[in-house]
């Protein structure tokens, strides 16, 4: 078998969608000898910002001097990105070498009950990890919490970044009920920390905690911490990143006696995160500034926006726009369609792909006087904004990934883009 093989098989995983629960995830970690047993992990929920705090804590702990494990989806081109190690990317080698090892298990299961792409994904990583002898893995979500294959571990701590809508139609319809799901992943005596502030979604939270006897830690503003009036620069732009810091720093602190870490090391990882396709501003070689942010619901979007305001007031940027379908599209246009005076709609390398006529005829609607025009492709947006000085891609991670490939600034492999695609129909979850 070669990596393309290898990478065939996990695309072929996607006819069995997305099913909701623990017990594949538990019976497939247990053939392969119960490596997340063998770990320790801080587990992160949340609507949005999950991964700029996993990649703050994964920064930190490993400016600590730990070796640290990242999992995180979806992944922008590459599908090595979704497991990695001191934030180097698990190699092809690996890759090929774990679907081999994983491959036979794969027939002990019954018909219905086959193991999914992410069920699959989630033990390669655990395994890789304990292989690799991590001494902490930074542990994302793949949707919602409860029912989600990451939630086979008990780690030192639970994140729930905060609590939006997103994802309704497998989470629920109010805040209530996502919040319910993502705080599936709280633990009987483990500390949970949160930066949730609307009252319906804390309410469910603070709920779960008492139950399970879980410290919860409400997280705001960074003077509720010891770092008060001493948060590093961060390299990530937008004061929401402030907040995402400001839930690693909470957690760094309560795990302070199991893992020390030294204030100079906390700010050492700070300040040298890395978190690609999130505000990330790019300076081409013809002075062309282009801003790539994967604003995929309402919320992403109103965090661009207040960007926007802030830090790029003078004059307006073209904006190329591609969402998926299954996403509240029609907020998203309103938030982002009247912050440009042109603006570009584009297909999403997805089979789930917004209509980029739809798109426009929604932006029209929002914003009369912009110049609005419906691409085939985002060749063809970024070809007929060639000539502007700003321009800003957004609406889904996949189309920062592609962007990303097509720029020239990831290498080229947008085959692994499609394993971001999984066939789920939409479900009401069990006991919710």
């Amino acid at each position: 078998m070669f990596y393309p093989e290898a990478i065939q098989f996990l695309y072929d995983l996607r006819l069995f969608g997305a099913k909701f629960g623990l017990e594949n995830t538990f019976q497939l970690a247990a053939f392969v000898g119960n490596p997340h047993q063998k770990l320790c992990f801080i587990h992160v929920a949340g609507t949005n910002g999950k991964g700029s705090t996993c990649a703050m804590l994964e920064s930190v702990y490993r400016a600590a001097g730990l070796r640290t494990g990242l999992f995180t989806s979806p992944h922008l081109v590459s599908f090595r990105e979704r497991i990695q190690v001191n934030r180097r990317l698990i190699g092809e080698d690996d890759v090929v070498r774990l679907v081999k090892e994983l491959q036979p298990l794969l027939k002990h299961f019954p018909n219905g009950h086959h193991p999914t792409f992410f069920e699959v994904v989630t033990v390669m990583a655990l395994k890789f990890f304990a292989e690799q002898k991590c001494d902490l893995v930074i542990w994302e979500t793949g949707l919602g919490g409860r029912l989600d294959a990451t939630n086979i571990v008990t780690p030192l701590a639970s994140i729930i970044t905060n609590i939006q809508f997103d994802h309704q139609q497998w989470l629920g319809n109010t805040l209530a009920q996502i919040a319910a799901e993502k705080a599936g992943i709280i633990k009987s005596g483990v500390p949970v920390i949160t930066a949730t502030d609307e009252p319906e979604a804390l309410a469910v939270i603070e709920k779960m905690a008492r139950e399970k006897n879980a410290p919860l830690k409400k997280v705001g503003q960074v003077s509720s911490l010891s770092w008060a009036g001493k948060m590093p620069a961060l390299p990530l732009a937008g004061e929401h990143q402030k907040t995402n810091a400001t839930l690693a720093l909470a957690t760094v602190e309560i795990l302070q006696k199991q893992i020390p870490v030294a204030e100079e090391k906390i700010r050492a990882g700070l300040q040298n995160v890395d978190w690609p396709g999130r505000l990330q501003q790019v300076t081409l070689p013809v002075g062309r500034r282009i801003l790539l942010d994967g604003a995929h619901n309402p919320a992403g979007a109103k965090t661009l926006e207040a960007v926007l305001a802030k830090n790029f007031s003078a004059g307006k940027p073209v904006l190329i726009l591609g969402v998926l379908q299954d996403k509240d599209w029609q907020h998203i246009c309103e938030t982002l369609a009247p912050l440009a005076a042109r603006i570009f709609t584009v297909p999403v390398s997805s089979e789930r792909s917004a209509n980029p006529d739809e798109l426009a005829e929604a932006c029209r609607k929002i914003n009369p006087s912009a110049e609005i025009t419906a691409c085939d492709c985002l060749d063809n947006a970024l070809e007929k904004s060639a000539g502007d000085g700003f321009v800003v891609i957004t609406g889904s991670l996949y189309l920062v990934g592609e962007s990303l490939e097509m720029l020239g600034l990831s290498p080229a492999n947008g085959g692994e883009r499609g394993l971001n695609e999984w066939a789920a129909p939409p479900a009401v979850l069990a006991d919710r």
